[in-house]
């Protein structure tokens, strides 16, 4: 290998191979004591491994600031250390505890987006309404993707638009559409893996719920192609299979989740200090506290907060910074829009 010759402000140096080989490998304490070391070219001597290593500074990396990528890498290998840490965890779920189960949000927690709105793009398809009617839906269709929060007022608009829309139609015919509308727009947005920790579930022998304000007979759908046991989801009611455009109670939502996870729990026999709870929004704060075992997934600004305040186990299954700010998909296009039509629809029947 031949000497490396390098520039200095007082010469230039020549770094034999072997001097190379000890800094490099040996580290200053043992290259500092050989100022042979260094040969100069015609300059005064150089010695010592300071000089050395200015020499061959072009080697060393240089300081450069934080980029977008550095970020990501950062926190990745952050990410990576905390998986390690909850390796030597106990064991979770506890296999055979039949006093346990497991109650998973579906929007942004199981789904990527909202259910109700992939469900609103499968009745715009079908002309359930008119393309005229998209506008006055649009901007919140478009808040709810930008801002990845929800709003009440959004929510009631859009709850009472679709329920005027669903208002006539046959119960049988909307849990059919429920299983096209599945395979064309939800299937490949569950996320692979929320999907494994409902598995796991599964596997453990414990119960596994979908807990949602969709529409009962969407969640129930979803959550039979998932292969869990069942679903909670909002109550449309009905008179002799023929939807009346009115809800049974107020939507799944917030605090009704909480109710609607202790009246099964309560039902089923379960203990729910033992049971675990997964959901990406604040709103759900009332039915994670409720469980021994809370996850916050794919969280809000808010619930990743409160998460690390009460030390619940946080997971993100987005990628890079989409986990900051979700936004609306380039190929989401009109039907996307009408998808707030559909917005809080509960699809059951009222039995009478």
């Amino acid at each position: 290998m031949p000497a490396i010759v390098a520039r200095t402000r007082t010469g230039v140096l020549k770094v034999p191979p072997e001097a190379l080989s000890k800094v490099f490998l040996n580290g200053p304490a043992a290259e500092s004591s050989h100022p042979s070391n260094l040969v100069t070219d015609g300059t005064a001597e150089q010695t010592g491994y300071a000089h050395a290593m200015a020499a061959l500074g072009w080697l060393t990396p240089r300081r450069r600031s934080a980029t977008a990528r550095s970020v990501l890498a950062g926190e990745a290998s952050a990410e990576a250390a905390r998986k390690d840490v909850s390796a030597q965890e106990p064991q979770f779920p506890v296999r055979g505890d039949d006093l346990a189960a497991a109650f998973f949000d579906l929007d942004n927690t199981v789904m990527q987006g909202a259910a109700l709105f992939h469900f609103g793009r499968g009745l715009y398809k079908r002309k359930f309404f008119e393309t005229r009617d998209l506008a006055r839906f649009a901007w919140q269709q478009a808040w709810f993707r930008l801002a990845g929060v929800e709003d009440p007022e959004h929510m009631q608009e859009a709850r009472d638009s679709a329920l005027s829309i669903v208002k006539g139609h046959r119960v049988a015919e909307l849990q059919s559409i429920g299983e096209e509308i599945y395979d064309e727009y939800m299937a490949e947005r569950i996320w692979p893996g929320t999907r494994a920790l409902a598995e796991a579930h599964l596997e453990a022998g414990q119960r596994v719920w979908l807990v949602t304000a969709a529409p009962v007979e969407i969640a129930q759908v979803i959550a039979r192609r998932l292969g869990l046991t069942g679903a909670l989801g909002t109550v449309a009611e009905s008179v002799d299979g023929i939807y009346t455009g009115k809800l049974v109670g107020e939507p799944l939502h917030g605090p009704a989740k909480a109710e609607a996870v202790r009246a099964l729990a309560t039902a089923e026999g379960l203990d729910l200090t033992r049971c675990a709870a997964y959901s990406d929004s604040h709103n759900d704060i009332p039915m994670l506290s409720l469980v021994g075992h809370p996850y916050a997934i794919n969280p809000d600004a808010k619930l990743r907060r409160h998460a690390r305040e009460l030390d619940w186990r946080l997971r993100d299954y987005r990628t890079g910074r989409k986990a900051a700010k979700v936004g609306i998909p380039a190929a989401a296009g009109v039907g996307a829009v009408a998808g707030g039509t559909a917005a809080a629809i509960a699809l059951h029947r009222r039995r009478r």
